[in-house]
């Protein structure tokens, strides 16, 4: 992405909204048209073509940007799409939160199988705890400990 890309995409945020709202001003012509509304008509054409033109002109400069499938199902459902970055992140942190249980409940397991294990081998025990340090991780390879 340039550092011009702000500018583009400005403009093409503005395209867009005078597009939809030509559109929606069309659809208020086309939906009570009369022979007299044929040059309003003619003009909100016009001008229509002339903003697909701009946004024609604008794709280029900001073809590059990726936006989530999900953003478009929240405009679809008539949602803010500004809100599906809250909603990933809440999700993330919910994950999160999970993943670190998880990991707890490992730390705790490895403590209480240490506990266990300590008691039916108590020497092979003291190696490995040797071995690994107090922090649990291996400070330097013991000759006589052997780690899958």
């Amino acid at each position: 992405m340039t550092s011009s890309s702000p500018n583009y995409l400005q403009q093409l945020e503005a395209s867009l909204e005078l597009f939809i709202e030509n559109v929606r001003q069309l659809g208020i012509v086309v939906a009570d048209f009369q022979p007299q509304g044929q040059p309003a008509l003619n003009q909100k054409i016009t001008t229509l073509v002339s903003l697909m033109q701009d946004i024609s002109a604008v794709r280029p400069h900001v073809e590059d940007i990726q936006v989530p499938l999900e953003v478009c199902d929240y405009i679809d459902e008539a949602r803010n799409p500004q809100l599906y970055t809250k909603d990933c992140m809440e999700k993330a942190l919910a994950k999160n939160e999970q993943v670190k249980g998880k990991i707890d409940a490992y730390r705790r397991f490895k403590a209480l199988l240490l506990v266990e294990l300590g008691k039916v081998f108590p020497h092979e025990i003291s190696k490995y705890r040797a071995y690994r340090g107090e922090n649990g991780v291996a400070t330097s390879p013991h000759p006589s400990m052997q780690m899958p």
